[in-house]
């Protein structure tokens, strides 16, 4: 007498859904927006922590972003003098280090 193959027979279950009584009363998303926050997603963010001492500093972010661009603004002011004074005096070659006269 010869066996039958046996068929091993899968179900696939349908992902169980959630009861809606996990949302909380409190959430409410009728005036909410889909998408409003994609724009800005998709051009990348760059998030910055401070330090607690820092961040007491600023009352917020365009605090931040006003003093940042004043650094910025003076350290390319500063890279600029030098690299017009440097063409104009021109560069004393400094000694080799270990020769002190």
């Amino acid at each position: 007498m010869q066996r039958k193959p046996q068929t091993i027979r899968r179900t696939i279950e349908s992902p169980t859904v959630e009861s809606e009584d996990d949302m909380l009363p409190e959430y409410d998303f009728s005036n909410a927006v889909r998408g409003k926050y994609s724009e800005r997603y998709r051009q990348g963010t760059n998030v910055v922590l401070l330090d607690p001492d820092v961040a007491e500093v600023f009352r917020d972010s365009a605090a931040v972003n006003d003093v940042l661009r004043t650094l910025v603004s003076a350290a390319e002011a500063k890279v600029s003098r030098r690299k017009r004074g440097s063409k104009k005096r021109g560069v004393a070659k400094s000694a080799p280090a270990g020769n002190v006269s």
